[in-house]
């Protein structure tokens, strides 16, 4: 057992978990432990006593995840819904814990008449996989409007951290003194001056519909966009839109989005991944880099 015996968790802990019960992609192996705290109390409790061995990953919504076939030995933790709570503070001060899910924070924050986080409509998952990937789309990135992040140690402790100590780039972001520690909650301070379109979220989601195979199995974004160039562009003119492996298709509509067809396996998707990867490396000398995570053993 890899938790301590005396661990009071009011939480959920899982054995031998199917992670794709708790993936966007509906695809993948088992994780030997699945926590799911029931606050962050709770959380801290769990983390403090695990023994320092152990090893442990981090998700939110599973949007950009994807857990090999063959499983995933120690444990992951599963932030939603134990961390979503989502408030308003003092003046142009929005709070989210790290599995709020990143359009509900926008919706939010346009509520409250501050409409600088209405592209995160735009990003399928959570306020925690924002901040560690600095996500963006439609011209902004989550840590433009980032004023504290509050991070969780292996050890237990919460640690608040202002956001000039970060340094954030393309769909990175990095801090020299904690590089192993969790983003679980972040303040957003924001422009309460500025006028507000209660409608440019709704807007946003219309255009993802038009251009992004919404409501279908799939991860976001796949790949990160090259300088000056887009992966899905690179990858349609290579000729692979709507190239299958078993049930892993790469989308039509958008071909940096892998959709699973039904019963799809984790192999599937990733050899459909490393297929994309070695035609437009081929084709235009271009190595694409992963967005999505990949974990786990082969089977």
């Amino acid at each position: 057992m890899m938790v301590m015996a005396d661990t009071d968790v009011r939480g959920r802990l899982l054995i031998n978990a199917s992670m794709a019960r708790y993936s966007s992609w509906r695809a993948g192996g088992r994780a030997a432990q699945l926590f799911i705290p029931a606050d962050m109390k709770d959380l801290v409790k769990f983390i403090t006593a695990l023994e320092p061995q152990v090893a442990l990953y981090f998700v939110g919504l599973g949007s950009n995840l994807l857990v090999r076939d063959g499983g995933l030995d120690g444990v992951i933790v599963r932030l939603a819904p134990g961390l979503t709570s989502l408030s308003l503070g003092e003046p142009g001060i929005v709070r989210a814990q790290a599995g709020v899910a990143a359009p509900k924070l926008a919706r939010f924050a346009t509520s409250c008449q501050l409409g600088e986080l209405a592209f995160m409509v735009g990003i399928p998952g959570s306020v925690g996989g924002a901040l560690a990937m600095n996500a963006g789309c439609y011209g902004s990135t989550t840590w433009q409007f980032v004023h504290q992040v509050t991070l969780l140690t292996r050890a237990g402790e919460l640690l608040n951290v202002p956001a000039y100590e970060f340094k954030a780039g393309y769909r990175c972001v990095s801090h020299p003194d904690y590089r192993q520690a969790l983003f679980v909650e972040a303040k957003f301070k924001l422009d309460a001056t500025q006028s507000v379109d209660t409608d440019t979220t709704e807007q946003i989601m219309r255009e993802r519909e038009k251009t992004q195979p919404i409501g279908t199995a799939n991860a976001g974004s796949v790949f990160v966009n090259p300088p000056n160039e887009s992966a899905g562009r690179l990858i349609e003119s290579a000729g692979l839109a709507g190239y299958q492996i078993g049930a892993a298709q790469i989308s039509p509509m958008h071909c940096n989005f892998i959709v699973n067809l039904g019963g799809a396996s984790a192999a599937d998707i990733e050899n459909l991944i490393e297929h994309a990867r070695s035609v437009v490396f081929a084709k235009f000398a271009i190595e694409l880099k992963l967005e999505v995570k990949i974990l786990g053993k082969k089977s």
